[in-house]
């Protein structure tokens, strides 16, 4: 099936009339992942989601991995070498969306980080992921930290290490991972949700009767094996299956604020831990600077807004960094949030072997797992389907192959890893018949990889239309490609989880959000009630932005 909404009626109709071997309930980076390597195996899957894929926790628009310092101050150098090898595993399977960044980790007294731990745990980190030896970490003293950074609060530093890590555009991959899984023969579509399960006499669940959140009819979907991947909303999805669940998981908010760089002029990428444990990130992306932190607590999962106190939290961190610095609430050029679960729970006598390796199985066969850091999303993928494909063997003796995903490149990515990346990128950057500037096209290739080519050719193609419906022909012949082969609904879908553009250029979608929604609507067929409802909420999100 496409991987589009524009004929949802025949996925909606091929949901309902096949069995599936494996269906995914959640379609964030974990939910993908599974996908993928399930459907690489051979097994016929399907993935639904409630909302549009990547909306919970995977729609981060930008993120510092930042699994070496992560494992370093929570669990000294254990895990360094997993994490890292899932990190080069990565860079060679999707080196479009992972950018390598200097990144300067201040050290300071009284803190879980030291010169001496630190530079084991780097030591380790760059060795494994490559790192050539002249770009390999650097440790500095106080004096030289000040001189590399002088805007640093200059109280209890003991020095820094300048070290290589990784960006990742978080919902590019896991729309890639999306397109992958239905290359192979995946089924996936958004806007479904799961009302209830679908039982046989033994009470073992064989099916879902989903909403379709579009037009509200539902249908069933019978699978073997059913995978709850909902991210914050795991125990929602098992108390469908359990309703006296009493192990619940908690979670947490993920936060990002956006700053032009002039006023917060710092000259280094910098991860940080703030003086009550938070690790905090400020990732300078050409002039804009993007500082988060994943350890906010939060008791609404269905929050949109980032909310005043977590705007001011990380206002004081930055500004307690750079005391010479005095951000404002107004200094935020637009924010995001995003929830995901937490490994803890609410009760304390919870049997902590219920979860083995971030994997739960009902009596009923519902399979919850539960995902970690972006970057181990396939190893925790590989597990899942490993546990599926044993069941399978036992229960019917079918035999399925190990893990492919390794060494399978995701979509976008079908050159030679990094490599190749590079050797595409240049001959991209040079091709004279592209009437774009060197970082428009840096922009896109970066975007979508080798299939930036689709994107060129969308231009030429639709450069009238675009004219018609008052789009920048190349946001239209991006526009068009999300909604043919990116599986978008709604305006927002385009402009927050495709493009991330009503974060990093709200410009773009103030000058072209008219024209989007009309072009959606036509050939989505919407009813008035329709385009006044997604009118509304683009509105509101530009609103939101400006805040």
């Amino acid at each position: 099936m496409a991987f589009s909404n524009v004929d949802r009626d025949k996925t909606t109709n091929f949901l309902s009339d096949e069995t599936f071997d494996v269906l995914v309930i959640g379609g964030g980076i974990t939910g993908a992942g599974i996908a993928l390597d399930a459907t690489s195996r051979g097994m016929k899957t399907a993935v639904l989601d409630m909302q549009d894929f990547s909306a919970g926790a995977s729609s981060s628009l930008t993120q510092l991995s930042g699994v070496a310092i992560h494992y370093l101050e929570r669990r000294g150098t254990n895990g360094i070498t997993d994490a890292g090898k899932e990190i080069a595993i990565l860079s060679k399977n999707a080196p479009h969306l992972m950018k390598r960044e200097s990144v300067l980790l201040p050290l300071y007294r009284q803190r879980s980080l030291n010169k001496l731990r630190t530079n084991i745990g780097l030591t380790m980190y760059d060795r494994i992921i490559g790192v050539a030896k002249k770009k390999r970490h650097e440790i500095f003293s106080e004096k030289e930290t000040r001189q590399l950074e002088p805007l640093l609060v200059v109280d209890q530093l003991i020095g820094s290490a300048l070290y290589t890590d990784y960006s990742i555009d978080a919902p590019r991959l896991t729309i890639e991972l999306l397109k992958r899984s239905v290359q192979l023969g995946a089924t996936a579509l958004n806007y479904v949700k799961v009302m209830q399960f679908i039982y046989n006499k033994q009470r073992k669940i064989i099916g879902v009767e989903v909403e379709d959140q579009i037009t509200g009819e539902n249908i069933y979907i019978y699978a073997s094996k059913i995978v709850n991947a909902s991210g914050a909303w795991i125990d929602d999805v098992r108390e469908l299956d359990s309703p006296k669940l009493e192990e619940r998981h908690q979670w947490i908010k993920a936060v990002q604020l956006v700053f032009d760089q002039k006023k917060l002029p710092i000259t280094e990428s910098i991860y940080f831990q703030h003086r009550d444990g938070r690790m905090i990130f400020a990732l300078l992306k050409k002039d804009k600077v993007y500082v988060g932190t994943e350890t906010l607590p939060s008791d609404d999962r269905n929050v949109s807004v980032v909310e005043e106190e977590d705007k001011y939290y990380l206002l004081d961190a930055i500004n307690e960094l750079f005391p010479k610095i005095t951000l404002e609430i107004n200094d935020i050029l637009s924010s995001w949030v995003g929830t995901e679960v937490s490994p803890t729970v609410d009760k304390k006598t919870i049997n902590k072997s219920s979860f083995k390796d971030g994997i739960f199985v009902d009596k009923s066969g519902l399979i919850s797992v539960m995902g970690g850091a972006l970057t181990a999303y396939r190893k925790v993928a590989a597990k899942v389907v490993d546990s599926i494909a044993r069941q399978f063997k036992k229960e019917k003796g079918i035999l399925y192959s190990l893990s492919e995903t390794k060494s399978l490149p995701i979509s976008g990515s079908d050159f030679d890893g990094t490599t190749g990346f590079r050797t595409f990128k240049k001959e991209q950057l040079k091709r004279k018949d592209l009437p774009f500037s060197t970082y428009q096209k840096h922009i896109y290739i970066n975007r979508y990889g080798k299939n930036v080519e689709k994107i060129w050719e969308n231009y030429t193609r639709y450069y009238k239309e675009a004219e018609r419906y008052g789009v920048d022909p190349l946001i239209f012949a991006e526009l068009v490609y999300a909604l043919v082969e990116e599986c978008i609904y709604m305006p927002l879908d385009f402009f927050i989880r495709r493009t991330g553009d009503i974060y990093s250029d709200i410009d773009v979608v103030k000058e072209n959000g008219a024209g989007v929604l009309a072009f959606l609507s036509e050939r989505l067929y919407w009813n008035k009630e329709e385009i006044a409802y997604y009118k509304r909420e683009l509105q509101l999100a530009i609103q939101q932005i400006n805040c």
